[in-house]
């Protein structure tokens, strides 16, 4: 029996992931593709972009969403029946696709591959890992990069006090194809020297492509027959030094609003937030008065990104709803207050 080939994509928060879906999905000509997506937050929004990118491929029963948790935490729980599942239709996937939380280390969800229930009906085809060129080039996930490389390349199984710097570190370790995301924000000279930077961290034979939007070509970014699941050895990862993996270093909570009268003040108002409050990641909706249409909002650090997807349905309750994920100890009450003027 044929398995189903699963490909895992991985990266940090705002890296590009959910874009990159959208292409794939867009870019199907046909083929069976579905889709399991998970976040870390209370509302789920990942699955909502994908099922208003507009395409035929976005299907309701196509996407499957698990909210409120982590797959590299509750493989067993969650994952595995949902997986189960899918291979279990009348019509299975030809594809599976997985997007994984911002905050989840791969290498577990790759391993549950190897587990008797599913072993034989599905295979780990490759893992991508997406990374914001950007973000990764300003220090993001380390404050002092260079530092950093010193001491990987002195002792590579050291653990890390910076938790962004850990996850960066796992899900670098797991890809087989490298996706630099958002290169259109960096002039040539800066991203030569990430690619320097970054391949020096990649295992032997992992590869790096460039993109914009995550338009990556599906004849590039699937069908790498990678078998993961058998290869894990070569996987190393730091959380594997720890008795257990959580996420306590870091929160988030939804901020809900009514109509937003002024887009252009509501944007400013809400990087001048992010700024003061050192938030990580936002994501969501606004309910602009007289559009038919919702406005998406993404905003990585103080970068923020709007476009407007599908129609509000008929019927639907119009509100502004938005994710907001920062370290632990973010002010709540303030943020809130803030967004919501």
């Amino acid at each position: 029996m044929r398995r189903v080939p699963a490909t895992v994509i991985t990266g940090f928060l705002g890296a590009g992931k959910t874009s990159l879906v959208r292409h794939l999905l867009a870019c199907a000509d046909g083929r069976r593709l579905a889709v399991i997506v998970n976040e870390f937050g209370e509302l789920g929004i990942d699955r909502e972009l994908l099922l208003g990118c507009g395409d035929a491929a976005c299907g309701e029963e196509d996407i499957v969403e698990l909210a409120n948790g982590c797959l590299c935490c509750t493989v067993a729980d969650e994952f595995l029946p949902t997986l189960t599942r899918l291979l279990d239709r009348d019509a299975p996937p030809e594809h599976i696709l997985i997007e994984t939380s911002g905050l989840a280390s791969p290498k577990p969800l790759v391993q549950a591959f190897a587990w008797p229930e599913i072993r034989t009906r599905t295979t780990v085809d490759g893992v991508l890992t997406v990374i914001d060129a950007a973000a990764v080039a300003a220090g993001l996930f380390a404050a002092d990069p260079e530092a950093v490389a010193r001491q990987r390349a002195t002792d590579p199984s050291l653990a890390h006090d910076n938790p962004l710097e850990e996850v960066f570190t796992d899900q670098l370790a797991c890809a087989h194809l490298l996706i630099l995301n958002k290169t259109d924000l960096l002039d040539p000279p800066q991203l030569a020297v990430l690619c320097r930077e970054i391949e020096a961290q990649l295992r032997p034979g992992v590869k790096v492509v460039g993109a914009r939007e995550g338009r990556v070509p599906p004849a590039v970014a699937l069908g790498l027959a990678a078998a993961a699941e058998d290869d894990l050895l070569s996987r190393p990862s730091l959380h594997e030094l720890e008795a257990g993996h959580d996420h306590d270093d870091f929160q988030s909570f939804v901020v809900t609003a009514g109509p937003v009268q002024d887009g252009n003040a509501f944007l400013a108002r809400l990087r001048a937030t992010i700024g003061l409050h050192d938030v990580l990641r936002v994501k969501g909706f606004l309910d602009l008065p007289g559009r038919d249409r919702r406005q998406v909002v993404q905003a990585v650090g103080d970068r923020l990104q709007q476009y407007f997807d599908r129609p509000w349905h008929a019927g639907e309750k119009r509100r502004t709803r938005l994710v907001v994920i920062g370290r632990k100890g973010l002010d709540r009450a303030a943020i809130t207050a803030a967004l919501r003027g």
